[in-house]
């Protein structure tokens, strides 16, 4: 079975650009935030700072304890996207990149003579230097050569930072014995349980089950394609669908009161109406998480008659915000909104009677002058509060969109 998948994970990669990019942080421990504010956490780490056991997840007083000299600098999305797409072009130099899997993973198929050992490792070493080169020495990568994408991006993980693991079909399935079940792209926490109470606890019991047991285990067809993966098989990927569009803020202290938070979901609400206008879709969803100072959440939501127009669902948020508590003694820390039930524009037959139609001109006034002078060029006054708050983010999986999605 020959070798057709080169999958390049960049490391540390929040991390690593602020190093590029402020050569002050060369050689220090470095820790990503969200805010730079006491009690949120990492988002990133670098190399330095994770040998002293800071990872993503760490509160920031933790980190602090863990190490005393560690750097701490507020994220800057648009400045790793950009990066991103450097990085994207110094691998096509070298070799073409088949699939972006997310801001830090890209995944390559090898074809002809490089589908031999010795000819993917020198493309390997060749993309490394690319890398080195076109864009930076701080931006290193961990690359997995494997039968299948799957098995690449199992091997990119086996050797960092700044390794580079061959697997062949000579090596399966013992060299896989090593990993825990979670190492596996595809199994989560809850998948892991599943599993375990199945009586597979191990990979090496993963990989000696039959495809009837892993289909039974996955509650469907996927258990049959995790079996042919595992095997170095090439399984299509079947055909997604964009499920929601979100946006999250942690709240700088200044604006942890419901007041402040609610202009900030005010704002993220008005730009996700025009990420969805931009996709071509309309939303029937609205879901509003609030994460609150005791560790508790609220949360609301509500389905409606699909629309993509903002006042109508800045109507929606407004009726949900009624149900928020009033008690002085609650304190949001973080907010989220998330539009569901998404399907395409013109997909679904509107009312004559619906109220949306006469706002259609509106959105596109919107849209077209704020891409054309910034995000804040025009805006509804619900989130004048907010306005510099709530940048740009970057989700696994998403790449975000500089001329859409960025800040000014």
């Amino acid at each position: 079975m020959p070798l057709r998948a080169l999958y390049v994970d960049f490391n540390s990669y929040f991390a690593s650009a602020e190093q590029q990019l402020d050569p002050r942080l060369r050689g220090r421990p470095v820790a990503v935030l969200p805010v730079m504010a006491e009690t949120t956490c990492c988002i990133a780490a670098s190399y330095e700072a994770k040998r002293c056991g800071v990872k993503t997840g760490t509160l920031v007083a933790e980190a602090r304890k863990l190490c005393p000299d560690i750097c701490f600098v507020e994220a800057r999305p648009a400045a790793y996207v950009e990066l991103h797409h450097k990085l994207v072009e110094a691998i096509e130099s070298c070799l073409h990149v088949e699939r972006v899997m997310s801001i830090d993973e890209v995944a390559c198929r090898l074809t002809g003579s490089d589908r031999r050992r010795e000819r993917a490792r020198a493309l390997a070493d060749r993309i490394k230097r690319s890398i080195a080169e076109c864009v930076g020495s701080e931006l290193r990568s961990s690359i997995g050569i494997a039968p299948n994408i799957f098995l690449a991006k199992v091997a990119s993980d086996m050797q960092k930072p700044d390794g580079c693991v061959v697997i062949e079909d000579t090596d399966l399935p013992e060299c896989l014995y090593g990993l825990d079940l979670r190492d596996l792209c595809g199994i989560g926490r809850a998948m892991e349980q599943r599993l375990n109470s199945g009586g597979i606890r191990t990979v090496r019991e993963l990989c000696a089950a039959s495809k009837e047991e892993l289909r039974h285990a996955w509650g469907s067809v996927e258990g049959e394609r995790v079996y042919a993966r595992l095997r170095g098989e090439e399984v299509r990927d079947l055909p997604s669908q964009r499920g929601s569009v979100s946006h999250s803020h942690v709240l700088p202290p200044e604006l942890r009161t419901p007041q402040a938070a609610f202009s900030v979901l005010h704002r993220l609400l008005q730009k996700a109406a025009m990420r969805l206008r931009s996709y071509g879709c309309i939303a029937g969803a609205m879901r509003v998480k609030i994460k609150l100072r005791d560790r508790n959440s609220w949360e609301n939501q509500a389905v409606f008659d699909p629309t993509s127009d903002t006042l109508k669902l800045l109507e929606v948020l407004d009726s949900l915000w009624r149900d928020f508590p009033r008690k002085v003694s609650v304190q949001p820390l973080a907010v989220a909104i998330a539009l569901s039930r998404l399907d395409e524009e013109g997909h679904q037959l509107r009312s004559l009677f619906d109220e949306g139609r006469s706002h259609d001109k509106l959105n596109a006034i919107i849209d077209s002058l704020n891409l054309r002078y910034g995000r804040n060029a025009l805006y509804f006054g619900g989130a004048h509060s907010a306005l510099h708050a709530a940048p740009m983010r970057i989700a696994f999986g998403h790449i975000p969109d500089l001329t859409v999605e960025g800040d000014d």
